[in-house]
């Protein structure tokens, strides 16, 4: 046990600074950026082009881990990370920003990958649940604490970029001192769709649709708040408080689901997020907690979306086919979230900065309207023949990547893992 637990210890806290680096400097380009008076294309574009890095990583960097090996590779991916955000702080350019958030969302699969990929190597068909729960749970600690920081420091200045930088290598640490052996290669994932969208064409549209609408608000929302006349500081606590209380929704979103038909339930948390955001367009409130309690209600919905949506097409799959299933819906919404900011930029700059729900709005209505068109073309499959495994929460963001999927516990059982058809003395 103590073998096990340590390695996971170590990558866990490594996991935890690599996301504070990538929270504080995701928020910190795009406030910075709007006080620079970068515009709203540009500033959607820095979303757009993390996304397709992003995109690229899961499909090409496990070919150069296998090449130089999961330390080197880890090693290196997080030094560019920390190169890029220190050259940020330096070269505040609006090109040059664009540019390198390819190299950065790229990089960002490559790590996520690897330490996904260790923590499976360790983790048994009994222990993954709780790893894998840890492992969510941290990155949205991670995130939230890394934009909580944004205060701290004048965006203006070069500190938070160099906060940023000592994150970054703070999480080079505990992997590249961990004297665990490295992990199997990394695998690639293809992505099929047409046969994910002869398995559900709900999570497959769905998925494309939640992605449009996250990754529209998750580039362009500080950017919401900067030109309504927020603070950095309170950009920061309403960007927060949409990811918790997507978290906190996920519990009984998940519970709900699987009692009933899942698309019903994605109909209804979907026009919950429609609801608020048209509220906020045609509103376009003045008073901040107004505009924060709209804001939270909508995130509080349309985070809970994307579990869901997986959870739903793994009710027409086998325990065997949910990494590949799971990894297309997910490399899906790596695809929704380059279409998002680059459509919310310019509807911001048309329209004004409350555009925004505008566009996720749209995205919304759509999965509502197409969720309740299929309940009437499908029969749903009946509660108790979904598997005695329930519904878990999903980060429903392009940070988690197929790697992640094989530690979910809804996957097949893991083979050839520690601990399984081994007595207790084999493995001292």
């Amino acid at each position: 046990m103590r073998r096990n637990l340590l390695p996971v210890l170590a990558l866990l806290s490594g996991t935890l600074f690599l996301f504070l680096g990538n929270g504080l400097h995701g928020l910190l380009l795009p406030v910075r950026g709007s006080a620079e008076g970068y515009s709203n294309e540009v500033l959607g574009l820095l979303g757009t082009t993390w996304a397709t890095g992003f995109v690229m990583g899961c499909f090409f960097a496990p070919k150069l881990v296998m090449r130089i090996g999961h330390v080197r590779a880890f090693s290196g991916f997080v030094s560019v990370i920390a190169i890029i955000s220190l050259s940020t702080g330096i070269i505040v350019d609006q090109y040059w920003w664009v540019a390198v958030r390819v190299l950065t969302g790229f990089c960002t699969a490559g790590t996520s990958m690897i330490v996904e990929s260790w923590l499976n190597e360790r983790a048994t068909n009994e222990s993954r649940g709780t790893i894998f729960s840890f492992y969510i749970s941290i990155t949205l600690m991670g995130v939230v604490a890394g934009q909580m920081l944004l205060p701290v420091a004048d965006s203006m200045t070069t500190i938070p970029f160099m906060l940023c930088g000592i994150f970054y290598c703070l999480a080079m640490l505990p992997t590249t001192l961990s004297t665990a052996a490295s992990p199997q290669p990394l695998k690639s994932v293809k992505l099929d769709l047409k046969s994910l969208y002869r398995n559900s064409p709900v999570s497959c549209v769905g998925i494309l649709l939640i992605g449009i609408a996250n990754g529209a608000y998750g580039t362009l929302g500080a950017v919401f708040g900067a030109r309504a006349g927020m603070s950095g500081g309170t950009i920061a606590v309403m960007l927060s408080l949409t990811i918790f209380a997507g978290a906190i929704m996920q519990f009984p979103a998940g519970r709900f689901s699987d009692a009933i038909d899942r698309r019903y339930v994605l109909a209804a948390l979907s026009s919950i997020a429609a609801l608020a955001a048209v509220l906020l367009v045609v509103l376009q409130p003045e008073a901040t907690p107004l505009v924060i309690a709209l804001v939270v209600l909508y995130g509080a919905a349309a985070n809970a979306l994307y579990p869901i949506a997986v959870a739903h097409a793994n009710d027409f799959a086998t325990a065997d086919d949910f990494v590949k299933v799971s990894g297309g819906l997910l490399l899906l919404f790596g695809i929704g979230t380059i279409i998002g900011p680059t459509v919310g930029g310019p509807v911001m700059t048309a329209l004004g900065p409350h555009a925004l729900f505008a566009v996720t709005a749209l995205a919304h209505i759509a999965l509502t309207a197409y969720a309740l068109r299929r309940t009437r073309i499908r029969a749903a499959i009946p509660a108790g023949h979904r598997g005695n495994v329930p519904s878990i929460p999903v980060a429903g963001s392009p940070v988690s990547t197929p790697e992640s999927l094989r530690l979910d516990p809804r996957a097949a059982p893991l083979r050839g893992q520690p601990g399984e058809n081994e007595t207790p003395d084999s493995t001292t």
